[in-house]
Order: structure tokens, then C-alpha cells, then sequence
């Protein structure tokens, strides 16, 4: 090895930190573990050649290995310094942790308004098993179904495709269920179908009795409900098939007063698949603005999805949709709060579920609401209902009474001569 290249080795070795090399020439020829000497370096052949300078740089590496310690370069130490954390960042840091967990934590007010809206503990899981016989758990405390078996039932039918909805459960052959005794005691809230009226809806402190109106929407001057912040209506599209009530044309509905009925609100209108279009244009024509789209997927009496329903014309329904509009900036919205799915059991017919009016009072809390086409199992605490398939005249705010009496004095709506 030359000088100039000896060198060239030594600073670099010098520039890394690493210890020099020793000199050829203090190894002897007649070494142990088969040391040779430069003059065997200068007369072996080629091929002796390398192996011997392979052998020396084995030698190299075993006399120069350096600690784990001194090894580490500039860089990585330098890496480090600029990743350790000066005390001010650690502080920073602690500071935006204590504001970010205060932020986190609901204040009363917010405590008290999640407690409005919490469940008054009349809710019960069905068990996935269906019936007590196939669950595992003897102990088991949700909800069970139980076969009903009557002369003229075939087991091996398999269920009914429509179960408790069943028109003909005196003579359908399939197998029907009900739920078993001891469940339904514990669920007493839940509308038993079995009895022909609903369970009247529980009123909470800070919520108005419920009120409804009897009349044909379409002879009554709505003007006299007044202004309200929220508007759901179900009305009875002509869907030509066969219903057990009344539908109203396309241009009966499109003469309908909507637009008298609020300023500044929210408006659910539920559509089935031939009047989705007629729905946004009637949004647009009573001054709203769509802007979203609640769907509806319906489920049965097991709460399987339901495969055969009586409606649609090429494929069958298994869901409903109900379009929501905006006029004006209405306020104190809770956004944000619920889901655009709504996943509920199907019961009689055009009856949509109640938890939309779950949806609704979270999403626009304490504001005066009115939903028209309703039924008896419509009214809800908070609502105005307004419909011809109502028991009377039920009202107790003192505007809308004195409202309704001037207009309507034998409290009576009838169609216009």
C-alpha cells in the first residue's frame, strides 16, 4: 500500500474517530494463526495476494473493533438533542392537555339536556335466538318469541312472510309468533299490536300535552294554526294500488297553504318511490330548501329485514324515505346528533315509526311542531296533529284555541261553498 493512500486511510479513520492502524511491518512472518510479513505481501503470487489481504483485513477488524458507545456518529447524537423536549414545550404541552380534557368534560347545562332526552327506561334488547327453546342462556333477560300454533298451522311451512301483519291469520298456514308473557309485562311501553289503541305517549316535565285537530286538510284555512318551527306530514299519496284510506292527487297537494305555516323552520315530508320528485318540487314550492334525506329500512316482528312487502311495483319496498327541508335560519339546531339511517319494525299500514319524533326533538328542542295527515298514533307531546282520521278537536294553547274558535266557531271544518 502506498504512502499517500496510508495516509488518505489514517485521516479518514482520524475524521470517524477511529483508532489508527497498526503497520504492516510489526507483524512478523513466523506469527501464530498464520500471520505473514509484507515481504510475503510482495512475493506471492495474485491469487495469494488476495487472500492475504482478505486475512489482514480480518486481522484489522478483530485488534480495531471500537465500544458500542464511541460508535454512535455526530449525527444520530445530534439527532437526539433536537428531539428531546425543552421544559417550555413540556409545559405547552401539559397546558393543551388540562384545556383539552376541560373542554371534554359537559358542563350542567349539558348534563341536564342529555337527561330531557334520555330513554324513561321502558326499552328491552331482543334476544338473537328468537325464542327461549334455541337460546343457550337459561337466565337469558331479553326478549323471546313464542310459536303460535293453531289446528290449522304446517310447521314445515317455515314462518309467514309477513307474521304479525298478516291479514289472514285464521286461516294462513304458516307459522306466526307473539312475545312471550313475561316479556311483554316488563315492556308495557311498547305498542302492543294485539290491543286496538296505542299506549298514550308519556308526557315529560317541560313538554306540552299533546293536541290534534279533525279535519280535511285540504277545506281548512291554515292560517288559523299559526307559525310553527317544525312541519312533518305523511300525506296520502295516490300511489295506484289499493289502500284502506283516502289519497289525494298531485295537484290537490301542490294547492295545499304550506307555505303559511312557518317562517323560519324545518319540514320532514315522508315520500314512497313515485313521489320522490313530486316531493322536492313541492319542498321548493312551499319555500323550502332540501337539504337532507332520513331513509327509513324497515324490519319484522323477528327483526329480520323485511323481503316481501306490499309495496313497489317491479321490486319490493324494503325501506321509506322522508325528505327534509330548510326555509330561513332557523335556530338553536343540534346538529350533528343523529344518524340519516332510521332502522325500525314495520306495523299497520302508512304507520311510520316513533322514533322519528326522537329524532326531530333532539335535532330542534322546545319549539312549537305540527305534523299533518296524522292518526290517533301520531300525537306526541310538543305536536300539534292535524288530520281527518282523529277523535275530535283536542287544543289547549290559548292562541290556537282563540284562533280556531274565531274561525271555526262550532269548532267544525268544512268544505268551503
Amino acid at each position: 500500500m502506498s504512502e499517500s493512500l496510508k495516509s488518505k486511510l489514517a485521516a479518514r479513520r482520524e475524521a470517524r474517530g477511529q483508532a489508527p492502524l497498526l503497520p504492516l511491518k510489526s507483524i512478523s512472518q513466523t506469527g501464530k494463526d498464520g500471520e505473514i510479513t509484507s515481504d510475503a505481501l510482495g512475493s506471492s503470487s495474485s491469487y495469494d495476494g488476495k487472500r492475504t489481504l482478505q486475512k489482514t483485513s480480518i486481522m484489522e477488524k478483530r485488534v480495531h473493533v471500537l465500544p458500542k458507545k464511541t460508535r454512535r456518529s455526530e449525527s444520530d447524537e445530534l439527532d437526539d438533542l433536537l428531539n428531546t423536549k425543552s421544559a417550555k414545550e413540556l409545559e405547552s404541552k401539559r397546558s393543551l392537555e388540562e384545556i383539552d380534557k376541560l373542554l371534554g368534560t359537559p358542563s350542567i347545562k349539558e348534563k341536564n339536556n342529555a337527561q330531557k332526552f334520555k330513554s324513561n327506561d321502558g326499552l328491552k334488547i331482543f334476544c338473537d335466538f328468537e325464542t327461549r327453546r334455541r337460546c343457550p342462556d337459561p337466565d337469558c333477560q331479553k326478549i323471546h318469541f313464542k310459536k303460535i300454533i293453531k289446528p290449522h298451522t304446517q310447521e314445515h311451512l317455515g314462518d309467514c312472510s309477513f307474521l304479525n301483519n298478516c291479514f289472514n291469520h285464521d286461516s294462513c298456514k304458516y307459522v306466526h309468533y307473539e312475545i312471550e308473557k313475561d316479556s311483554k309485562e316488563e315492556t308495557s311501553s311498547v305498542d302492543d299490536p294485539e290491543s286496538g289503541s296505542p299506549v298514550k305517549p308519556k308526557v315529560t316535565s317541560g313538554m306540552n300535552e299533546p293536541q290534534w285537530i279533525n279535519c280535511d286538510i285540504r277545506h281548512m284555512d291554515l292560517t288559523t294554526l299559526g307559525k310553527y318551527s317544525v312541519i312533518m306530514a305523511d300525506p296520502p299519496w295516490d300511489i295506484h294500488m289499493e289502500l284502506p284510506y283516502g289519497t289525494m292527487k298531485d295537484e290537490e297537494m301542490r294547492n295545499l297553504r304550506i307555505q303559511d305555516l312557518s317562517d323560519d323552520g324545518l319540514f320532514f315530508l315522508w315520500v314512497t318511490g313515485r313521489a320522490m320528485e313530486l316531493g322536492r318540487e313541492l319542498l321548493r314550492l312551499w319555500g323550502y330548501t332540501w337539504v337532507d334525506e332520513i331513509t327509513w329500512v324497515k324490519i319484522n316482528q323477528l327483526q329480520r329485514l323485511i323481503r316481501t312487502g306490499r309495496t313497489g311495483h317491479w321490486l319490493n319496498h324494503g325501506k321509506e324515505h322522508c325528505l327534509v327541508g330548510i326555509k330561513g335560519s332557523p335556530p338553536n339546531l343540534n346538529r350533528g346528533l343523529d344518524c340519516d339511517v332510521l332502522v325500525a319494525e314495520v306495523r299497520d299500514t302508512s304507520h311510520k315509526p316513533d322514533e322519528i319524533y326522537g329524532i326531530i326533538e333532539r335535532l330542534a328542542p322546545g319549539t312549537r311542531k305540527l305534523e299533518l295527515f296524522g292518526r290517533m298514533h301520531n300525537i306526541q307531546p310538543n305536536w300539534v296533529t292535524v288530520g281527518n282520521q282523529l277523535e275530535g278537536v283536542h287544543i289547549h294553547d290559548e292562541e290556537l284555541v282563540r284562533s280556531f274558535r274565531a274561525r271555526y266557531p262550532d269548532g267544525h271544518v268544512r268544505r268551503p261553498k
